[in-house]
């Protein structure tokens, strides 16, 4: 029987508001419901290797994160080169919270990015490109050495999103070193100099382009070698000694773009004498160093003449300390250590926007 118009009968009263309560009941149930799921979160690795930043924010709220603050889980796929290291606080190195790393390949399906050794996954890149991974996970090709040193790239085309390495154009730059701005002029003072000139070295090729050259250098000026097969120095007595040279050869074992080590940032300039630079052209050392703070093998027509130039600069003090003036504003700061880079891998991370792409033709470009 339809009802047009009219009272409604008694017992169709009591049965509307039964409906009300029910469904009101319902819908505030549903909604505990749903917020208690969000708080679940997914179980932390099992990894003592692992860092994760304890802060939580101060006003509990549960408002979704921006972008900066967006929480990462980044796998080491591999320690570089077998070394073992404690993974740092990225708040502290760069204002980056929430950066979680491990080394615990049970998180290869969870990881948000893994980041790859070259050399420690080159042997096998049929192997890596058969790996599960999610759609939404990113891979890291990560490489600090040079094209000639770096084996077996044609193996690494297609698999990798994003490029982590010394040069300027990888998606995430992470250079041996590089200079920091001082928020005023700070005076430095030149360590005292006894001796001319200083070179540590370890892969001793005498075929190389740097021992031919040092061969002929020395013709012509007292050089003292010192590294594997020549005179003894302890890793905590590198700066207290070299410090005493005029001059440091900061010869790289390859010529490569943008491949500018540890040879000139802690071996030259943490050590306060001017580096002498057999590497890339003097245009690309110029992209990271001002033009007057070093001194280009190619700058001079033959060893012979570079010898020359060095004890002349040596016997005139106010022309040696030219070399220096730009540390009045300038800081070198080292970018070398494993923990620092993976941070920089995060902060990218956290602070671009998540779209797919494959590096294609990685041998093609890393030459």
């Amino acid at each position: 029987m339809c009802l047009v118009g009219g009272a409604a009968p008694q017992g169709w009263k009591i049965s509307w508001k039964k409906l009300l309560t029910f469904l009101l009941f319902s819908f505030i149930f549903s909604f505990c419901l749903f917020a208690s799921l969000r708080q679940i979160r997914t179980p932390e690795p099992e990894d003592n290797n692992s860092y994760l930043p304890t802060e939580r924010s101060q006003t509990g709220s549960t408002c979704t994160p921006p972008k900066s603050e967006r929480r990462l889980t980044i796998l080491l796929w591999t320690w570089p080169f077998g070394q073992r290291f404690t993974f740092s606080n990225c708040s502290e190195l760069f204002d980056t919270p929430n950066c979680h790393f491990t080394a615990n390949r049970s998180w290869s399906q969870k990881a948000d990015a893994v980041i790859m050794h070259h050399r420690d996954v080159c042997g096998d890149g049929a192997r890596l490109a058969r790996l599960p991974r999610l759609p939404s996970q990113r891979w890291i090709w990560f490489n600090m050495e040079s094209p000639s040193h770096s084996p077996n790239l044609g193996a690494m085309n297609h698999l990798f999103n994003l490029t982590m390495s010394y040069r300027r154009d990888s998606d995430i730059f992470t250079p041996y070193g590089e200079l920091q701005l001082l928020s005023q002029p700070q005076p430095f003072s030149i360590p005292p100099k006894t001796k001319m000139v200083a070179w540590v070295v370890s892969n001793w090729r005498p075929s190389s382009h740097r021992v031919k050259y040092y061969e002929e250098l020395k013709k012509h000026i007292p050089v003292d070698v010192y590294g594997r097969h020549h005179l003894p120095l302890p890793m905590d007595m590198l700066h207290q000694t070299v410090s005493q040279y005029n001059f440091y050869l900061a010869f790289e074992n390859s010529q490569h773009e943008d491949y500018i080590t540890e040879k000139l940032w802690r071996n030259a300039l943490f050590s306060g004498t001017i580096p002498v630079v057999l590497g890339p052209p003097r245009e690309n050392y110029e992209h990271f160093l001002p033009p007057d703070s070093f001194i280009h093998v190619d700058d001079f027509a033959s060893a012979g003449e570079l010898a020359q130039y060095l004890q002349e600069l040596s016997r005139d003090t106010e022309r040696y300390q030219r070399y220096f003036q730009w540390r009045k504003w300038l800081k070198p700061v080292l970018g070398v250590s494993w923990a620092m880079q993976v941070c920089r891998a995060c902060r990218f991370l956290q602070r671009t926007e998540a779209s797919y792409h494959v590096v294609p033709n990685l041998s093609k470009w890393f030459v």
